[in-house]
């Protein structure tokens, strides 16, 4: 088996369920993506917090929250597991159409993703997965530039598009249009302790 960042060639979810579970990897379109060794400590801050904030907010509202590592598939039609082309891993998902997971993970799009943007993957991030969210359908997604300090908000257009993006400083309260009442407050850079 080729090592890390050496895959070439189109891949489905069948060669990615035998490749070594100490790789990390992302399948778009069928092109094989290396997922960035370990994030950074400001990375993982800013999921920590996310996800304390978010998760309480999800309760009673049949909605689930996972963080990555956690499979998502993307079929393009209602093709068998194995051939599903796209398989992503979001560093924040939130999937309220329950008949989406499964013990693999999930299977069609989450309606909130947040990806928090690190250099080795702020590309993919913010062309290839936004094209791609957009047309599963993520109702909203976030790219979170922790260093910056700014998030770039796309939300789904009636018309299946994602509109302007809008683009926020990390202070006070970000809304999440597709969780009515759901809501992130952002705390001052000093909360993280760099």
């Amino acid at each position: 088996m080729p090592q890390l960042g050496a895959k070439t060639g189109q891949f489905t979810y069948a060669d990615y369920c035998r490749w070594p579970e100490d790789e990390r990897w992302e399948l778009i379109d069928g092109e094989a993506f290396a997922m960035c060794p370990a994030p950074t400590r400001l990375h993982q801050e800013f999921i920590t917090e996310c996800v304390a904030q978010i998760h309480p907010q999800l309760k009673g509202t049949g909605c689930r929250l996972y963080v990555a590592p956690f499979d998502v598939r993307l079929p393009k039609t209602d093709e068998a597991d194995e051939r599903v082309d796209t398989v992503v891993q979001p560093d924040i998902a939130v999937f309220c159409d329950r008949t989406r997971l499964d013990d693999k993970g999930a299977r069609g799009a989450p309606d909130w993703v947040i990806e928090i943007l690190s250099p080795a993957t702020a590309a993919r991030d913010q062309i290839h997965k936004r094209a791609l969210y957009e047309r599963h359908g993520v109702r909203e997604y976030w790219l979170i530039h922790p260093v910056d300090r700014l998030l770039t908000l796309y939300r789904l257009g009636e018309d299946g598009r994602y509109g302007a993006p809008e683009l926020l400083e990390l202070i006070g309260r970000t809304e999440v249009a597709a969780l009515p009442g759901v809501r992130i407050d952002w705390p001052a850079p000093e909360a993280f302790d760099l």
